[in-house]
């Protein structure tokens, strides 16, 4: 957390919570008086609370905290803003060590840097590939297995009876791989849950999240997402080949890694938070490319959602790498298929080749209660674990009973190729029609869907499928299992979209599948112009890109009045600071003086040792940035903790010895190697005689910090610290003296809410 005072709770609208006076309980049962401020224009009222004084870190001890007796569940609120978050640093640190470094570096130095980031990408698109294509090649053996055993089971009962033994061999298989993968992610890696791509915004927003690029968090979500689909979810694999992409990133290019402990020596000058962070762009990008053979679309997928800065040479290499990542995957796809040099398959995520906002907010809506839900009550690991294969079980029964009561029969002839058939009580040379979309993985239903002739669903069986899948899908998103929304939101779609093809008598349903798809994904997700994209790379033929952008778009403006997307949904229920694109609409009413934090603990530029070690070592601020000044208070730098906690593991003091100065010398290498994994200030012993010591700031401290007067607004502020990626930025008056410090969570408390403009509770969750 950064410069931001002890007591920091917010209260929230008097007009919601009750008459003024009447406590709020908070998170940890305190109660907390309520102040607020109000400002009107042309009869418009905003209302914005103002801080109140409650200690959200004050120490509780057991004893206490067993008499207060514990809630049996978590309390949530949606208008929190967690402190817990901290934030990256994506604006350069440009003290004396790193002006020096850049001045001694030559043209030929540059160039070489510059050739290193090609490298580095191209190995993301290869690694990345490689991952793609294991992924694939797992889930199409073992789906194989598991599909064939149930086929010959289903077909040896329903001749002598007691299907019964069928549907709990489905349902056993289902919830075993689906328990697997869930006690890996729900006891090994919390952060492997899900698809990844809300953390990998985050990331790439400037939050920092726990463990999310750790190489641990990359294998448990690829054994995860390969144990959720075999187990038939109803998931996809999309967002982990995403996530997992941009953990690649990360670890390649700083050249070690701090789990196994292992440091090639190269990559040195890549790690800081402002390279890491391009190229974790272009391993998202990477990943969207690998499932979806969709280079340009994962550049597009990386600009839209993901990446908060941009640049010419970034857009560049961010497209090589998914060009590379889809190249690895289709050869070594072509080895495992014995057709080596066949480079025609897209990717993981194929619709093969062609000659609605409503149930995408709908969704959206009862994710985001059912979301809640598990917050407050399934918290604890092995109860996400008993969830998991609940709903595994539950959707192998929802499944066996929709494919047994079915009566749509269809001929199964050289056309109707379909990978597992089931006749079940179908006439000889027929097959289930309703076993198609059910018993198959995700991925094959919806090419299924989208290519199958006319005639081949009736409507009814389109019908059922639609509905049961879609409240599966939205009760299996969140699960603590490794797993995307694409391919459910494409089904769910591409079942309604042929319906409405079948309706639509002179139409071709296949082509109304795939209309279908876009909107329903488009309604649940968001996204515009990269999912044309990766769309039209999916299938194959441009033609079909201007409806799918009238659709998609349509699906947004139709969702956006009823709800978010799902992605910014789970943002917003992790409590997380996102900054979003631009401040909100009304708080041109607001100034920096009224948005600061203060006061703020700074420091001289030479300071005593003692002085440094006390503020790095009180818990209750916990502070991450401090202004350096110089008497009386006037600005001359600022500083970070870890650049701190760097000095004083190595000793950087100035001592006086006879009548001379000296002090031990520190290079920029010192800080790279602590990077990112800094210790904690406890674990630096530091002497009573040291703590005497002075310490000289001058040669690390950033002497030209980012600056705003009292009087900024807040929308200017917001677009200042927004487009340049600051942590900090510094709050001075007239005489350059120090009057408080924005961060992140003092921008990202405010948004527009039903009522206006309303301010977030901040809380230690």
């Amino acid at each position: 957390m950064s410069n931001i005072t002890k007591k920091v709770s917010w209260s929230s609208r008097g007009d919601e919570l009750g008459p003024v006076g009447e406590g709020t309980p908070l998170l940890n049962g305190s109660e907390q008086p309520r102040h607020s401020r109000q400002f009107s224009e042309g009869g418009s009222l905003f209302q914005i609370d103002r801080l109140s004084t409650v200690d959200l870190e004050e120490e509780i001890s057991a004893e206490e905290e067993s008499a207060r007796g514990q809630p049996k569940e978590i309390p949530h609120n949606s208008k929190l803003l967690s402190l817990k978050y901290e934030s990256l640093d994506y604006d350069n640190s440009e003290n004396q060590l790193f002006l020096e470094e850049e001045r001694r570096m030559s043209f030929t130095g540059f160039r070489c840097l510059e050739i290193s980031r090609w490298l580095i990408c191209g190995l993301i698109g290869v690694l990345t590939g490689l991952i793609a294509c294991f992924i694939d090649i797992v889930v199409e053996k073992v789906a194989r297995y598991k599909y064939e055993a149930i086929k010959q089971n289903i077909e040896r009962f329903t001749e002598v009876g007691g299907l019964s033994i069928s549907l709990i061999l489905w349902a056993v298989l289902n919830f075993s791989f689906v328990m697997v993968g869930s006690i890996l992610v729900a006891f090994f890696e919390p952060v492997a849950a899900g698809s990844g791509i809300p953390q990998i915004k985050c990331y790439l927003n400037g939050v920092k999240i726990p463990r999310v690029v750790r190489l641990k968090t990359l294998v448990i979500k690829v054994c995860g997402v390969i144990c959720s689909v075999i187990g038939g979810l109803a998931v996809g694999k999309e967002g982990p080949m995403i996530h997992s992409g941009a953990v690649v990133a990360a670890g390649v290019s700083q050249g070690r890694s701090t789990t196994l402990k292992k440091d090639l020596m190269i990559f040195e000058y890549f790690r800081r938070d402002t390279e890491k962070r391009d190229f974790v762009s272009a391993g998202a990008a990477a990943g969207v490319s690998a499932a979806f053979g969709a280079p340009v679309g994962g550049v597009l997928f990386s600009l839209e959602e993901g990446a908060s800065f941009w640049n010419q040479m970034l857009t560049w290499r961010i497209f090589f790498a998914s060009m590379i990542s889809t190249f690895t995957l289709n050869f070594f796809l072509s080895i495992s298929h014995n057709n080596t040099g066949d480079l025609s398959n897209p990717g993981l995520i194929n619709f093969g080749r062609f000659e609605s906002g409503v149930l995408g907010a709908l969704f959206n809506f009862l994710n985001y209660w059912l979301t809640i839900f598990r917050i407050r009550y399934v918290h604890r690991p092995c109860l996400q674990v008993m969830e998991a294969m609940l709903v595994a079980a539950v959707t192998a029964s929802v499944s066996f009973t929709m494919i047994y009561f079915s009566n749509d029969c269809q001929p199964l002839d050289s056309e109707h190729a379909e990978e597992y058939p089931l006749q079940l009580f179908c006439a000889d040379g027929e097959y289930n029609s309703m076993a198609t979309t059910f018993f198959n993985t995700p991925e094959k239903s919806v090419r299924s869907l989208f290519h199958n002739q006319p005639g081949t669903y009736n409507p009814l069986t389109l019908g059922l499928f639609t509905i049961t899948y879609f409240f599966l899908a939205c009760w299996t998103y969140g699960l603590a299992v490794s797993a995307g929304v694409f391919i459910p939101s494409l089904l769910i779609g591409a079942a309604w979209g042929r319906l409405c093809g079948i309706w639509l008598i002179w139409a071709d349903p296949g082509k109304y599948a795939l209309i279908g798809a876009a909107a329903q994904l488009g309604g649940i997700v968001r996204m515009t112009l990269s999912l044309t994209v990766i769309l039209v790379e999916a299938t194959g033929n441009v033609t079909y890109g201007l409806p799918i952008m009238l659709v998609l778009l349509t699906a947004k403006i139709v969702g956006d009045y009823f709800q978010e997307g799902l992605y910014d949904i789970h943002i917003k229920l992790q409590s997380v600071p996102f900054l979003h694109w631009e401040a909100p609409a009304t708080s041109h009413w607001l100034t920096t003086r009224e948005v600061m934090s203060s006061p703020v603990t700074c420091l001289n530029r030479i300071e005593k040792v003692g002085t440094i070690v006390d503020v790095l070592s009180n818990t209750s601020t916990n502070h991450n940035g401090f202004p350096v000044v110089v008497q009386p208070s006037k600005l001359c730098g600022l500083i970070l903790r870890s650049q701190l906690i760097v000095l004083l593991k190595h000793k950087v003091f100035v001592e006086l010895a006879g009548s001379r100065l000296t002090r031990r010398k520190l290079q920029l290498k010192d800080f790279r190697d602590a990077y990112p994994r800094f210790p904690p200030i406890q674990s630096i012993h530091v002497s009573q005689d040291e703590r005497e010591c002075l310490m000289d700031l001058t040669e690390f401290m950033n002497p030209t910090p980012y600056t705003v007067t009292q009087e900024t607004s807040l929308p200017r502020v917001f677009k200042l610290f927004r487009a340049l990626g600051l942590r900090h930025l510094v709050v001075i008056d007239d005489a350059n003296r120090v009057v408080g410090l924005v961060t992140r969570k003092d921008l990202a408390r405010y948004h527009l809410g039903k009522h206006g403009l309303e301010e977030l509770h901040l809380a230690q969750t």
